[in-house]
């Protein structure tokens, strides 16, 4: 029987990278087959909602979901969607590839964030005019799940580890995270090390290469695989895996970039890795390092967007990309 995808473009570029990364999926020939969804700020214009009760159906009926970009909406989609297939781990690579011009050539790094939790719970209020409070969520049960799922990505890759925090600063919260996962680690006699969030942030720009899995709090993930994406040459060259215990959503780590949806040149590459990241999961390991393969080939020898100093097209790089399968 085969999988079903739910396949959600989203806004801005979204709308030209799934797209492209569907032809790549459909030249393998695996079978698959695709249901469209809705969301984002045109979504929202048409319907009166950015995410429809519709959509986030069809995801917890799929076997996978590919998702592109939100634009204003963003809070209101990739949130929900997660929440939907019950993620509680957000995979994001980052690493240099031969032919693109990357800062440090010698990145290859995996964060490992926690998804579900952080500043990313919602709870947010205005307590007196001019006054607003954010509350932080950490549990005890987020953090061990998080850790052991970075310990068993550590394991496959033979990578170390490196635990992200802040909590000389966030003593209740981040203190809690960094326990949990030191009990998780003492369990399994696994070896880690931590490192303050901002010391980090300056460690990976100078010495990327010392660093394989990184274990990151939620909004501590996300920041650091951005900084991550300046190193390799941007973010539209970084997938993301949002995994569940039954399910999964993946989505390139860009956003929308209003700035040039519509003229056709937005970089498709992180949305068909993403690809590659959804086979795996999926258990098409072949097809999935086929992707991979045929991805890195064609930022080794071209064509290039613009954003890689390349003049080519979307579609160009995608059938490119089809050639090399």
């Amino acid at each position: 029987m085969s999988e079903t995808i739910a396949v959600i473009p989203g806004d801005g570029i979204g709308r030209e990278v799934v797209p492209a990364a569907v032809r790549v999926l459909d030249a393998l020939d695996l079978g698959l087959s695709f249901v469209m969804g809705e969301a984002g700020d045109d979504t929202l214009s048409d319907t009166g909602e950015a995410l429809p009760d519709r959509t986030v159906e069809l995801v917890e009926d799929s076997d996978a979901t590919l998702f592109g970009a939100a634009g204003e909406t963003a809070a209101d989609v990739i949130l929900p969607l997660r929440a939907a297939v019950d993620s509680f781990a957000n995979v994001r690579p980052a690493r240099a590839y031969p032919g693109v011009d990357a800062v440090k050539p010698e990145t290859d790094l995996v964060f490992i964030r926690e998804n579900t939790e952080g500043v990313y719970s919602g709870i947010e209020s205005e307590i007196a005019p001019g006054i607003t409070t954010l509350t932080r969520v950490v549990t005890d049960d987020a953090s061990r799940r998080i850790a052991r799922f970075g310990f068993d990505y550590a394991v496959e890759r033979d990578d170390p580890v490196t635990v992200a925090h802040k909590a000389n600063v966030m003593r209740a919260t981040d203190g809690q995270f960094v326990e949990s996962v030191a009990d998780v680690a003492e369990k399994r006699g696994a070896e880690y090390e931590t490192a303050l969030m901002d010391a980090l942030a300056m460690q990976l720009i100078m010495h990327p290469e010392e660093y394989g899995v990184v274990v990151c709090p939620n909004l501590a993930g996300d920041m650091l695989s951005d900084l991550a994406a300046g190193l390799v040459g941007g973010l539209g060259l970084l997938p993301s895996a949002n995994i569940g215990a039954e399910n999964a959503l993946f989505e390139p780590v860009h956003g929308s970039a209003p700035d040039i949806a519509g003229e056709g040149i937005a970089n498709p590459t992180a949305t068909v890795l993403s690809t590659a990241m959804m086979l795996e999961h999926l258990g098409y390991d072949d097809a999935g390092a086929q992707v991979r393969t045929a991805v890195e080939k064609t930022l080794e020898q071209g064509p290039h967007t613009p954003d890689l100093g390349g003049s080519a097209s979307t579609e160009d790089v995608a059938s490119a990309i089809i050639e090399r399968l």
